[in-house]
């Protein structure tokens, strides 16, 4: 049987066995009769430690039992007791001076025992140590250092916090988790260590379980401190944690809790596509949209009835009412429950401004990390008022809340690109989510407040180029004006987007080109081409899909196309090769333009 499948009370069974057998075959020693002397002491007092840490193992619920020091203990312990037993059986033959290799041979014995004496004497005080930290009375950490961890004390430190994580009581359990959250901030090797010996499934447990604040924010903030990477953001999630968390939030914490919740749904989103659609699946959206709106109010207009106008209100009063709706029957059977719910829910009505902003920040960060990439997800999230929500706050609100927000419907906008279905539900240019929505991505281009805005506006923008009619041409003209900014970035976004506009994918392509002619383009995009030294491959692109569309319009008549097709193309085609043809299409229909003139 392996020796991890052996239970703990068998694996002091067998140590307390081979220990009195060690007594035994060294009271019977003819040889080294002091040395056998000394290790039967030192045994005797290793059985009274391993029949008291039996007692206190025997007493534990076993779900609630933490094995491993314990384990790694035994694993030393049995080779040392093994190789002690093997001396002093050797030692029964009486040493004789006649026979000089048996004496050379009797003191290396010696030697050999009084090592392996002190192996046992540092395995009493490694014992010794987990005796105390399985004391679960002591009320305290014990953060000293057994020699088993003298060279690595951030391996004691973590046995003792996640001893107390699987024994202690609440208070303990919260400054455990404190205390591991502290650790792993240090450095990786940390945060490898409090995995290893098994800390996730404690900490989920006390997030699922606790009732106190303290104690959800200490396990949250741990879990997040640990899931740094995509390898332990599934080992959290393949312990349940993504419904463990899910379920939480759904229970409406304290703002402080879903804080700290919702920053752990966006590291985790972030950083594993797989647990991403795996919280999307768990219904994770509609919460977030409900939080992200908290004091939202949405000016949509309902359609029916037609002389009748009601404001929305806001998605969080919203989510209020179905609750109560879907709860009613749950009502009658627990009135405690509702109560419940209700308290909280007061209770966040008084939480700071503060406080709710950033829970905002963080609920509008999830999204955005939610979305990203996914296309279920991003049909998740087209079932709520998200677009409304999220239109509003760019609107209204300034700093991480507006940009995070602004990143989402960016998001959102990629999906988009590559899905008809979801362009043309989610971002139907009659819709009024789809509107609002757009108007805050013109108003963000248009006042040109910063690049962090800036460019995802126009990101999102280049992404539903489709979606725009050829009568939409306000969109085209301020995006043809950045072309003349100073930041490059902002320039090279913006000649990506123009490019979606009027490439061939696009059916309106024709009216596109057309209008980024008539707000003056062709003659920026040249001197574009002509003053920048770094990469113009989008800017040559643009100009290549103009020149084969609307070539023979009065915008090239005055600039010097030719000579870039001619000149400043030849760098670009030597880095992209596959151009040359699509370079020499939009060449030739200029010449035939030119003679047709």
């Amino acid at each position: 049987m392996a020796e991890e499948e052996i239970s703990i009370q068998e694996e002091f069974s067998l140590k307390i066995l081979l220990s009195n057998r060690i007594i035994k075959s060294a009271k019977e020693a003819e040889s080294s009769k002091s040395e056998c002397t000394e290790l039967a002491l030192h045994t005797t007092q290793l059985i009274e430690l391993l029949v008291s840490l039996t007692r206190q193992t025997s007493s534990t619920v076993s779900t609630t039992f933490y094995d491993r020091p314990i384990r790694r203990v035994t694993a030393d312990l049995s080779k040392i007791l093994q190789r002690a037993f093997s001396l002093t059986r050797k030692c029964k033959h009486k040493k004789s001076a006649k026979n000089m290799l048996r004496h050379i041979f009797s003191v290396s014995i010696a030697a050999d025992i009084e090592k392996v004496s002190a192996q046992i004497k540092s395995s009493i005080a490694d014992l010794k140590w987990l005796v105390s930290i399985y004391d679960i009375s002591s009320g305290s950490f014990n953060l000293s250092l057994p020699p088993m961890a003298c060279n690595d004390p951030i391996l004691a430190w973590v046995w003792s916090y996640i001893a107390v994580l699987y024994m202690g009581s609440m208070k303990e359990r919260t400054d455990a988790a404190q205390e591991l959250a502290e650790i792993a901030l240090i450095n990786d090797r940390n945060k490898k260590i409090i995995i290893e010996e098994n800390g996730i499934a404690p900490l989920l447990k006390l997030l699922k379980e606790s009732v106190t604040c303290e104690a959800q924010i200490a396990a949250a903030s741990a879990l997040f401190n640990l899931g740094n990477s995509p390898n332990r953001v599934r080992l959290i999630a393949n312990d349940h944690g993504i419904s463990i968390i899910v379920k939480l939030l759904l229970e409406i914490p304290p703002v402080s809790v879903q804080v700290a919740l919702v920053n752990l749904i966006w590291q985790m989103a972030d950083l594993d596509d797989g647990v991403k659609e795996e919280f999307g699946r768990e219904n994770v959206v509609r919460p977030l949209v409900t939080l992200l709106g908290m004091e939202v109010v949405l000016d949509e207009s309902r359609p029916e009835p037609p002389k009748r106008t009601t404001s929305v209100h806001s998605v969080v009063l919203m989510n209020r009412k179905i609750t109560r709706n879907v709860s009613d029957g749950a009502y009658r059977s627990s009135n405690s429950l509702n109560y419940g719910v209700y308290r909280r829910e007061k209770e966040r009505e008084v939480e700071s401004p503060e406080a709710k902003l950033k829970l905002k920040e963080s609920c509008a960060m999830a999204l955005w990390k939610l979305v990203k990439g996914s296309l279920f997800n991003s049909k998740k999230i087209m079932e709520t008022k998200a677009l409304l929500v999220l239109a509003k706050i760019i609107e209204k609100e300034k700093g991480e809340l507006q940009v995070n927000c602004l990143m989402t419907v960016k998001e959102l906008a990629a999906v988009a690109e590559y899905n008809g279905d979801l362009r043309r539900t989610a971002f139907k240019p009659n819709s009024s989510a789809a509107k609002a929505v757009l108007d805050q991505l013109l108003r963000v281009i248009n006042e040109n407040t910063g690049t962090n805005l800036l460019i995802p506006a126009i990101q999102a923008i280049g992404c539903l180029a489709k979606t725009f009619p050829a009568r939409e041409t306000r969109i085209i003209e301020p995006l043809v004006s950045l072309l003349e900014n100073d930041n490059k970035d902002v320039v090279k976004e913006v000649a990506i987007s123009l490019v979606k506009f009027v490439c061939p994918d696009n059916f309106n392509c024709l009216e596109h080109s057309k209008a980024v002619v008539e707000f003056n383009g062709v003659s920026k995009l040249v001197t574009l081409i002509k003053t920048n030294n770094g990469n113009k491959l989008n800017e040559l692109l643009l100009l290549c899909y103009l020149a084969m569309h609307v070539g023979n319009s009065k915008g090239f008549e005055q600039v010097q196309v030719f000579s870039v097709l001619d000149g400043d193309a030849r760098h670009t085609l030597a880095q992209y090769p596959d151009l040359s043809e699509l370079f020499a299409k939009a060449r030739h229909h200029l010449a035939l333009f030119k003679a047709g003139a």
